[in-house]
This record gives C-alpha cells, sequence and structure tokens, in this order.
C-alpha cells in the first residue's frame, strides 16, 4: 500500500503562488515516479507534473512550464509542488501520485485525496 496526503492548497489571487506538498507512506517511495494531476469541474484529470525516482528529472505540462516547479525529497518521503504566477485557469483540485506509464501517457497508480486549489482574477 501507498498512501499519499496533499497539503497547501486554497485561496489566491492571479499572480500569486501556492506550495502544495504531498506525503508519502513507506519505504518504497524512492521507487516511483512521483507527479501531480489536476482536475477542473466538467474537465478531465489533467497530468502538470512529474519527478522521476533518481537523478533530479522533472518533466511538466505545457500548460504550467516555466511557472511550476516540481521536486521530491525521498529522505523524506515528500514531493512538492511550487506554484507562481498562478492564474485562474489553474482552478482545480490537485492530486498527488505515485505514476506509471501505459505507452502513451503518465497516469496514476496510487492517489492522494486531492486539495483545492483557487485562484481569483
Amino acid at each position: 500500500q501507498v498512501q499519499l496526503v496533499e497539503s497547501g492548497g486554497g485561496l489566491v489571487q492571479a499572480g500569486g503562488s501556492l506550495r502544495l506538498s504531498c506525503a508519502a507512506s513507506g519505504r518504497i517511495f524512492s521507487s516511483w515516479n512521483m507527479g501531480w494531476f489536476r482536475q477542473a469541474p466538467g474537465k478531465a484529470r489533467e497530468f502538470v507534473a512529474g519527478a522521476r525516482v533518481s537523478g533530479g528529472g522533472t518533466f511538466y505540462a505545457d500548460s504550467v512550464k516555466g511557472r511550476f516547479t516540481i521536486s521530491r525529497d525521498n529522505a523524506q518521503n515528500t514531493v512538492h509542488l511550487q506554484m507562481n504566477s498562478l492564474k485562474p485557469e489553474d482552478t482545480a483540485v490537485y492530486y498527488c501520485a505515485a505514476l506509471k506509464w501505459d505507452g502513451r501517457n503518465w497516469g496514476g497508480q496510487y492517489w492522494g485525496q486531492g486539495t483545492q486549489v483557487t485562484v481569483s482574477s
């Protein structure tokens, strides 16, 4: 079992910043690529950012590239998403996930409960 718990969501004005955190259980955290997804009302869940198991490799959706930064600390079993220059379009429930590759896209094998991010104009 992998348990993921997100925190750090909230209400912020456009142009502001938030830092999301995800705490993972177990010693196997370092075995997983980790990432963040988001889902806005009426929309499909969307991949946002990922961090590889080691080496510092990261990857981002084009919509957030240059504004969001994902990081992980395997010793602390945590992953973070620093979100800067937030836009109203970023409003969504954000989910932490242990990632899997389906041959075409990154998906989630395990999911956190989600944390709401609301960006006001």
